[in-house]
């Protein structure tokens, strides 16, 4: 399907909560189209002292002095009449965090543009970083689709890939997904018109969903590259873990030396990170005791 608008700049609204969708409402913003409104989750209470903070996108909003609106439910009527009122061309969704209507879809005539951090089809859902990194993928990248009803089954747009470095987790393969896919975006826009979408092969399809506590648990009878893949794929949550001395212990980084793991950092819970030398020394144990502890 051909896009037949004709224009330069869009009038937008833009759709997004955590870090990752920084980058992007950055680059639009940067790239002259007109953001106006910025959608993202409602403040929410952090830490220990349970204070209300803001989302990234929310302070990256304020930074740029947009208008912020903070709906609970975007399928409530009145925040269909606001998106409405601001005669859009179309709408950005960048890890919004709620699904998007077909009644909010049918608001704008360019419809609703997505950011997805994988090579759709494959790892469609919550967690395509991850999923890549803990099934051992040596590539990925960022699509650029048109939103349907579907979960990220939508016609595709533009694609960017990129290779896994063996040692990349989760948090650093994210921040550059994030600046692919900000490049991306602003190139789908400013090519709106040239663009011809590409409907997804159901077939070649693969689900990365959202991740849970206990996907943290290892296994030490998994092989050396599914456990180093795992540590790097649950950074930052729910994290890699296994049990000491009744406690929960996160391994946070590990190697690969001929073959076999090799745990560089770990952290007991409610500790600080360190490295596995400073934790057997201050645990006072040798490193015998600490892997039988680990291989029961």
């Amino acid at each position: 399907m051909e896009w037949m608008a004709d224009l330069t700049k869009m009038r937008l609204a833009y759709l997004g909560t955590p870090t990752f969708a920084v980058p992007t409402l950055e680059r639009i913003v940067e790239d002259g189209h007109q953001v106006l409104s910025v959608l993202t989750q409602p403040d929410r209470p952090r830490g220990r002292g349970q204070q209300l903070a803001l989302s990234p996108v929310k302070e990256a909003a304020l930074r740029f002095g947009l208008p912020v609106y903070q709906p609970e439910r975007v399928r409530k009527p009145e925040v269909l009449e606001y998106l409405r009122l601001l005669e859009l061309d179309a709408m950005v969704v960048v890890g919004y965090g709620q699904i998007i209507p077909q009644t909010m879809i049918d608001l704008v005539p360019l419809g609703v543009i997505n950011v997805h951090a994988s090579l759709l089809p494959k790892y469609r859902g919550a967690g395509p970083i991850q999923w890549a990194i803990i099934n051992g993928e040596t590539h990925t990248g960022v699509t650029t689709m048109r939103i349907d009803a579907g979960l990220d089954t939508g016609d595709m747009l533009l694609k960017a890939e990129t290779a896994i470095g063996p040692d990349e987790n989760a948090v650093e393969l994210g921040r550059r997904l994030a600046v692919m896919g900000a490049d991306l975006l602003v190139k789908t826009l400013d090519n709106f018109t040239a663009i011809i979408a590409d409907k997804q092969d159901n077939a070649q399809a693969s689900y990365a969903p959202m991740l849970k506590k206990e996907d943290g648990l290892l296994d030490w009878n998994w092989p050396a590259e599914t456990i180093h893949n795992r540590v790097r794929g649950l950074q930052p949550w729910p994290g890699a873990y296994t049990m000491f001395r009744g406690q929960r212990l996160y391994i946070r980084e590990t190697r690969i030396e001929a073959g076999r793991l090799i745990p560089m950092e770990v952290q007991l819970e409610g500790r600080k990170r360190m490295t596995v030398s400073d934790f057997t020394n201050g645990q006072r144990i040798s490193e015998n005791e600490f892997w039988r502890e680990l291989r029961p």
